[in-house]
């Protein structure tokens, strides 16, 4: 099976490099073209246009928009446009879009003959790299059944089938409303018992070993902790699912009344960091960043408590290759 893969940014890369783990040839194309010239990625083959995965069985995007995958698709260099004569036979789509977006583009693949399945993923690089990661897809059955030992590959922790069209979008970005709520509860709930005089690594060792506790508290704990806010999921990023799930709640007639608060307090926090002096890289943080913000609402001045904390994302196997079949 020919695998074709393009965008290898902060998630694509570790989700591609699992493929390559496993075995599997894969070729890359990457806009910026050194993003895919690392050790990671080591034994991809690096192509010099789109067009070089005209070929592939499978083809996989990772991108960051839904204008960006309409484009890879159809744009002056797509691999879908109009006039080809040869393209992948099968496009699975990683990216966090909206299900309209992805709607269009599974009509238009649909007239060319060609399967689609929306794959949308949920965790940080980490987490891929850990193994500690799934997907949900969405999509002809068929193309789910023959792709699903790729998916199981790259996310092991599960590739749940939710049915046709675009459901699977809409899976994804209820997680994700999910967990800007859930991050923003967890600073709270941290900052009232530090400022109540319990430790914040001590208040998180006792919430992650708690029915609450989760993979997601667990590898947000370093952060609430040694406030270390290297981005994993900007808070612009997260901003944009919110909106993206808050309109799919409007049009479904459905009340969210605590999502479409923490979204406000995200917005603020958003606000407020773009005040800075260096405001770009404020706002570039991860979303946990938040816990600040909060922390100012609360009178409080946080410093890191520079204790030692897991993330819970030790990797459950090894990550040597090993050759196709062996």
């Amino acid at each position: 099976m020919k695998i074709g893969w393009i965008g290898v940014g902060r998630m694509g890369a570790p989700m591609a490099a699992r493929l390559l783990n496993a075995g599997h040839a894969v070729s890359i194309w990457n806009r910026t073209r050194a993003k895919a010239e690392t050790a990671e990625l080591k034994g991809a083959t690096l192509v010099d246009t789109r067009t070089e995965l005209a070929d592939a069985d499978i083809l996989f995007t990772m991108l960051s928009t839904g204008k960006d995958v309409s484009d890879v698709c159809f744009g002056p260099d797509g691999m879908f446009r109009d006039g080809l004569k040869q393209m992948p036979k099968m496009l699975i789509d990683c990216s966090t879009i909206g299900m309209d977006e992805s709607a269009e583009i599974r009509a238009r693949l649909d007239a060319l003959g060609v399967r689609f399945l929306a794959a949308p993923v949920s965790g940080n690089p980490k987490c891929v790299r850990a193994g500690k990661f799934c997907c949900v897809v969405s999509g002809p059955k068929d193309a789910y059944e023959e792709a699903k030992p790729l998916l199981l590959t790259i996310a092991p922790r599960g590739a749940a089938y939710a049915g046709e069209g675009e459901l699977a979008r809409m899976c994804k970005i209820a997680v994700n409303l999910m967990l800007a709520v859930v991050a923003m509860n967890m600073a709270e709930v941290t900052l009232l018992a530090q400022k109540a005089g319990v430790p914040r690594h001590a208040f998180l060792e006792f919430l992650n070993g708690s029915v609450i506790g989760s993979t997601f508290t667990r590898y947000k704990t370093p952060a609430y902790v040694n406030l270390d806010f290297t981005p994993t999921f900007p808070a612009t990023m997260q901003r944009k699912d919110m909106d993206l799930g808050l309109a799919l709640a409007r049009q479904l007639e459905v009340p969210m009344p605590v999502t479409a608060a923490t979204r406000e307090l995200l917005q603020a926090h958003i606000g407020a960091n773009r005040v800075k002096p260096d405001a770009d890289a404020q706002v570039g943080r991860d979303f946990a960043a938040i816990f600040e913000t909060m922390a100012l609402l609360s009178g409080m001045k946080l410093e890191s408590e520079n204790v030692e904390v897991s993330d819970g994302l030790e990797p459950e196997e090894p990550a040597a290759r090993h050759p196709a079949g062996a």
